[in-house]
């Protein structure tokens, strides 16, 4: 399958992969055929990657789900699904979402580089990367909603990490829209620039998270990824455990 085909690419750079939404003409309406492709990006990254950066061409990063393609009546289209068995449609939609949860995976730093809409699954695709850089024209809600849907691509938790359950619920619940600087004053945003200086932000964001340590970084996204669910101890616990990790591998002692 390529790009022209499903929509979106892959593009890999020494230690920094690009995950690039190309259906520039659709505002990179997002598709069935484009979570399937992104979720076997996985399997296709190579072992030296260490930065995946997901971004969209032109002037929107994502305008959300190609209601053209969902409102239909064939393969992937809400008619469809809603023929399917209970534990079929849950089981479809779990496909969908590995096109999104593996940029949660341990041993990658994911980066979204944001600029225009980025709607509903767009905004859930953002969600599921570790840090977002958002333009200054960024436009940015939780739309399914409106639909009479729910967010069901591994947004919810994310945003609720993010925000708390009560802004979390309220964005959720109204679908409403927020620019650039409420995602940032909410804590949605790692960094918000002009839109001109977003590629540079990111070149420089990513230049700093290959600066260091590979297996540090990775460390240390385990310690963070978990301490929401561990207690004190449990935390303080897994710390010692890393930092013994740490320092037998850079005495040469490591397995």
């Amino acid at each position: 399958m390529t790009a022209e085909t499903t929509g979106v690419r892959l593009h890999c750079d020494g230690p920094v992969a690009t995950v690039t939404l190309c259906r520039p003409d659709v505002l990179n309406a997002q598709t069935p055929a484009m979570w399937r492709a992104m979720s076997d990006f996985s399997r296709d990254l190579p072992g030296d990657v260490r930065v995946v950066v997901v971004r969209g061409e032109g002037r929107a990063f994502s305008a959300g789900l190609d209601l053209s393609v969902a409102g239909a009546s064939g393969p992937g289209s809400f008619a469809e699904l809603s023929t399917l068995p209970e534990q079929e449609c849950a089981d479809r939609i779990a496909g969908y979402q590995g096109g999104f949860t593996w940029l949660h995976r341990p041993d990658v730093i994911s980066v979204a580089a944001v600029q225009g809409h980025a709607i509903g699954a767009g905004f859930q695709l953002a969600l599921a990367c570790d840090l977002r850089v958002l333009a200054e024209d960024a436009k940015l809600s939780m739309a399914e909603v409106t639909l009479g849907l729910v967010p069901d691509l591994a947004g919810t938790r994310r945003l609720v990490e993010l925000v708390g359950y009560s802004r979390a619920l309220e964005i959720c619940a109204t679908g409403r829209r927020m620019d650039a600087a409420e995602a940032d004053r909410i804590g949605l945003a790692t960094l918000v620039v002009p839109g001109a200086d977003l590629d540079a932000a990111v070149r420089d964001l990513t230049a700093g998270l290959l600066a260091n340590n590979r297996d540090a970084i990775v460390e240390i996204k385990a310690l963070l990824q978990g301490a929401a669910t561990r207690t004190h101890a449990e935390q303080q616990r897994a710390e010692r455990e890393a930092q013994t990790r740490r320092l037998r591998d850079l005495a040469g002692r490591g397995e």
